[in-house]
């Protein structure tokens, strides 16, 4: 496990995480909420010290354990699956920070339940994620995550305790003498990569692999965004296409864990759009589930890539996080099915409204979903002019 030292970097990278990942400042007074499973306590002790010496108000969430978030799933009926805790809303109203320390005991126990059951419960809680967007366009609102080591998490990796916690401390620079440092400079040089593929003014991408020939339409005003401080660790720039310009074959090499289910080699056929077929070797019916949880929830939401020279991590986690910015040999790509992120928009977040969202191709939906591939791939950008350049081969982008 992390030494001290180690927790006191973890958290002084998430509070630079969360500052950068806010378009407007921190000041005293400010609302953290910080959300945490049981074994992550020691990182969000260390974290209330630090919010309170910077003069702001932490208000401390305990995640129900796996064992009371199954009963939940296994008793509650329809009413107990939508209901919302009184002074949720209120609070998430005037929120102006989220720090969510990801640790799971269990990340398989809910496969026995109903995926329906599931979506109705992401359904009802979409109005709350709707209100953050809101607060985050507007300035207010700010967050980040983590991951902390778990037997869970390593035994489904198919790591040692000590080489699951190694994984990590490399990713984050916690190994670093100052790991803030490290991160500013993988922001600053992502910034350079960013600005020069939104100078090339892309129309489409045509991604190919071994597994995958999928065609993506970039849709106007889109920003590359990514290394932002939304995530630690975070490597991939990625965009929020436009989900109407989506054909062809995706495929996911990389396993997916995803509330309490069991994903593997996932196969997604699109088709105007929408995803009209899909399977996988495990976990096929869940995910026929997800996508049918809305009419958003079939369509492209978000597409990424790993540039290997960011990322150290070179080995499956068994969580998205670390997953989606494998770095490895080939680095990766991921696309979200469901959701668009707003910030992907290149003008004023603020003046987004939703009749300009979906006049624009950003989609809706209260799934997203992130779905990774590892395989030696290429990607091939067609620029408004006509011109075609390659973007992205063999884990790098060919800036």
């Amino acid at each position: 496990m992390f030494t001290n030292d180690q927790l006191e970097k973890y958290a002084e990278v998430l509070i630079w995480a969360m500052g950068k990942a806010r378009t407007g400042k921190f000041k005293k007074n400010d609302i953290i909420m910080v959300r945490y499973n049981l074994p992550a306590l020691g990182l969000a002790e260390i974290l209330n010290v630090k919010i309170l010496e910077m003069g702001m108000h932490p208000v401390l969430r305990s995640n129900p354990t796996s064992v009371m978030e199954r009963d939940f799933y296994d008793i509650a009926s329809d009413t107990q699956l939508t209901f919302l805790q009184p002074g949720e809303k209120e609070l998430i109203k005037h929120v102006n920070g989220s720090i969510f320390l990801h640790a799971p005991e269990s990340i398989t126990h809910l496969s026995h339940i109903d995926p329906k059951k599931i979506s109705k419960a992401a359904i009802s809680r979409k109005q709350l994620r709707d209100l953050m967007v809101k607060r985050e366009e507007d300035g207010h609102f700010g967050w980040t995550l983590c991951m902390l080591p778990t037997k869970e998490l390593a035994h489904h990796a198919g790591l040692s305790m000590k080489e699951y916690t190694h994984q990590i401390i490399n990713a984050c620079f916690l190994n670093k003498t100052n790991p803030v440092k490290e991160w500013q400079t993988i922001f600053d040089s992502a910034a350079t990569i960013k600005q020069w593929l939104y100078r090339m003014n892309i129309d489409t991408l045509h991604v190919e692999s071994e597994h995958i020939d999928l065609h993506i339409k970039l849709g106007e005003k889109r920003r590359w965004i990514g290394i932002s401080g939304h995530n630690i660790p975070s490597f991939e720039l990625f965009t929020s296409p436009d989900w109407r310009g989506t054909k062809g074959i995706y495929y996911a090499d990389q396993p997916s864990y995803r509330t309490g289910n069991f994903v593997k080699n996932i196969r997604v056929e699109f088709l105007k759009g929408s995803a009209i077929k899909i399977t996988a070797q495990a976990g096929e019916n869940f995910s026929k589930q997800q996508i049918m949880m809305d009419e958003g929830a079939k369509r492209i939401g978000e597409f990424s890539l790993t540039d290997k020279r960011f990322s150290t991590i070179n080995r499956f986690m068994a969580n998205t996080l670390f997953d989606e910015n494998y770095g490895g040999k080939f680095g990766n790509c991921h696309i979200a099915l469901g959701a668009s992120y707003s910030d992907t928009y290149a003008g004023n977040p603020k003046k987004l409204t939703k009749a300009m969202k979906k006049k624009l191709g950003f989609n809706d939906s209260a799934l997203h979903w992130d779905i990774v591939n590892t395989e030696k791939k290429r990607v091939k950008a067609t620029l408004s002019s006509g011109r075609k350049i390659m973007i992205y081969e063999d884990g790098l982008f060919t800036y």
